[in-house]
């Protein structure tokens, strides 16, 4: 399937590793000129010349810094046509109470402000030419919460329903708006504080295909949603996690 990305200019967030690395490395491998974006230098340059990417330093903290991160990709590899919003979650914490108004804010700033920062950068310019893709990657608990992830819950769930509300607005324009629900991966994330081991015992239990996801697999989902192919789909949330979100919606 010609997916329609050759030479088309990407950015992807938060590529350094992960998922972020896997949907960077699948759009590569489509022909596209990608550019991936980090808070380190050093990973980010590593993942790059690995990738056959290019790299840029962009913590997702810095909500002003993000008109500079697209200026910069856009004098290096051209107009950004496709747009993968991705971070990394904040901290885990068993009691939803249990957390500061700071972390509130900072999770807030990481999961909402600064992927819509990106969107609104480079949306005029996508809606000028008439084409466009952004595929923003959440999680399966936007659905289903995590009782361990009430920052991740919330904030994640209010940029799916700020994509819902932007996609209407500008799809007559050729530009589409996506969010992906990846379930338990086989990334570094998922495997801290346990074994490989243990982790796919775990998945075989609760994971109706009884097994982690596969990064590509994932990837293989973004890869299709930022190409010609995915001109119809707008507005939604695609669960990824091998059957495991019981949900209907």
């Amino acid at each position: 399937m010609n997916l329609g990305l050759q030479g088309r200019v990407v950015l992807v967030g938060g590529a350094s590793a992960g998922l972020g690395r896997a949907i960077a490395a699948e759009l590569v491998a489509e022909g596209a000129r990608v550019a991936i974006s980090s808070r380190s230098r050093e990973r980010i340059d590593a993942a790059a010349a690995e990738l056959g990417a290019t790299g840029f330093v962009w913590d997702s903290d810095d909500v002003d810094a993000a008109p500079g991160l697209v200026d910069a990709v856009e004098r290096e590899l051209g107009p950004v046509e496709v747009l993968v919003t991705n971070t990394g979650g904040p901290p885990m914490n068993p009691d939803a109470l249990a957390l500061s108004r700071e972390d509130w804010e900072a999770a807030y700033r990481s999961l909402v402000l600064a992927p819509m920062a990106l969107v609104e950068r480079v949306l005029p310019g996508m809606r000028e030419r008439g084409f466009g893709r952004v595929v923003n990657v959440a999680s399966t608990s936007v659905r289903e919460p995590i009782p361990e992830l009430v920052l991740s819950n919330s904030h994640r769930a209010a940029l799916v329903t700020a994509f819902k509300t932007v996609a209407r607005q500008v799809a007559a324009d050729g530009v589409t708006l996506n969010t992906l629900l990846p379930g338990s991966f086989a990334t570094a994330r998922i495997l801290a504080g346990t074994t490989p081991e243990a982790a796919e015992a775990h998945a075989r239990a609760t994971v109706p295909i009884a097994r982690l996801g596969r990064p590509e697999e994932l990837a293989a989902a973004a890869a299709f949603l930022c190409s010609t192919r995915a001109s119809y789909i707008t507005g939604e949330t695609i669960a990824v996690d091998g059957g495991k979100t019981r949900s209907v919606f």
